[in-house]
């Protein structure tokens, strides 16, 4: 016997297909949408005046505020998709299986589990328990103003879009402003221990704030870790280092040494994520390179799992620069976020 998949389930597995073929021409269907009555005028003036930078966060907010409404809007919407007009316009949804049936029925007891391959199916043991509220402390140190190196213009778009998306995944965010090499040092000590009361003060004597409804301001509640850590670094640097304000470096594989799970009981055993928006380039080579667009600025993605439960990305492989736009922010944190909320269920 065969069963049908519900339309929000199709939805939910075609998601990312469907706003790739809807960034093509996203007032087109909004207004279809809207002219169905799949939303109303009240939800359709919201979605229309969004504030979104990127077309695809527009998208995100069409399909979810869809996929929210219930099984029969979804099943009207997929009906939607059918239509000659929308197929013309999205031609692409011609090769998407918006209708397809399930080659078992579904199981009340475990309604996913033989979809996936036995030899894809992750142990229990290898899947990381994130049930702590908030999820974790996101910490982001942004440095913009340097003593004598230039100005990261572009930075501040970059440190607020990983605010709103780590605040949406359900993070408590802390974030720090143009600190001094030793000053980034401490901060990381402090947080890569038990957040005690001394070390809420340390916190406080350091600069760092709470980012909460879309401002900084001082933290309204003790700060504690969750089930994962992540820490966002926003700086100039060279070949495996940052630097702080004061143009001293930092090494890389010291900040990873607060971290170990020998030092620090309350993280062992959990995902600590390190994104780091710096330049990895040999001063030696760097007049070796061609001319940037104006609006373009160096600053360095490898992704880097070393010790337990460790992953750090980096915006380039050692020895290469890292391009930052002055006003959009970096390529590669605005790369991160956009996939954060295309592939993160809310």
């Amino acid at each position: 016997m065969s069963a049908k998949k519900t339309a929000t389930e199709t939805l939910k597995r075609n998601k990312t297909k469907l706003i790739d073929v809807f960034c093509i021409d996203y007032p087109f269907i909004l207004n279809k949408v809207q002219e169905n009555k799949l939303v109303t005028s009240r939800e359709y003036t919201n979605l229309k005046s969004i504030n979104k930078e990127h077309v695809a966060g527009h998208v995100i907010e069409l399909v979810d505020k869809i996929m929210n409404k219930g099984e029969e809007t979804c099943q009207n919407f997929l009906e939607l998709l059918q239509t000659d007009d929308i197929v013309e316009t999205f031609p692409d949804l011609k090769s998407m299986k918006l209708h397809d049936v399930l080659l078992k029925p579904v199981q009340a007891t475990s309604p996913c589990s033989d979809m996936v391959p036995e030899a894809k199916r992750l142990k229990k043991d290898e899947v990381y328990e994130l049930k702590s509220e908030p999820v974790g402390l996101c910490l982001i140190i942004n440095n913009e103003n340097f003593h004598s190196l230039k100005q990261r213009r572009g930075t501040d778009k970059d440190a607020e879009r990983l605010a709103k998306v780590f605040s949406w995944l359900g993070f408590k965010v802390l974030m720090s402003k143009d600190q001094t090499r030793d000053q980034m040092e401490q901060t990381l000590k402090v947080v890569a221990s038990p957040l005690h009361e001394e070390r809420q003060l340390q916190l406080l004597e350091l600069g760092v704030q709470e980012w909460c409804d879309d401002c900084l301001s001082a933290p309204q509640q003790p700060v504690r870790h969750g089930d994962a850590f992540v820490c966002c670094i926003l700086t100039h640097g060279s070949l495996s280092q940052v630097y702080g304000v004061d143009s001293q470096p930092l090494v890389i594989k010291e900040i990873k040494k607060h971290f170990v799970a020998t030092k620090l009981p309350a993280l062992t055993g959990k995902p600590k994520v390190f994104l780091i928006q710096a330049c990895q380039l040999d001063k030696v080579f760097a007049a070796q390179r061609g001319v940037l667009p104006n609006d373009v600025e160096e600053d360095s993605a490898t992704s880097i799992p070393e010790e337990a439960d460790f992953l750090v990305a980096v915006s380039t492989v050692e020895g290469y620069a890292s391009f930052r736009h002055v006003v959009d922010g970096s390529w590669f944190i605005q790369s991160v976020c956009e996939q954060l909320e295309l592939h993160c269920p809310r």
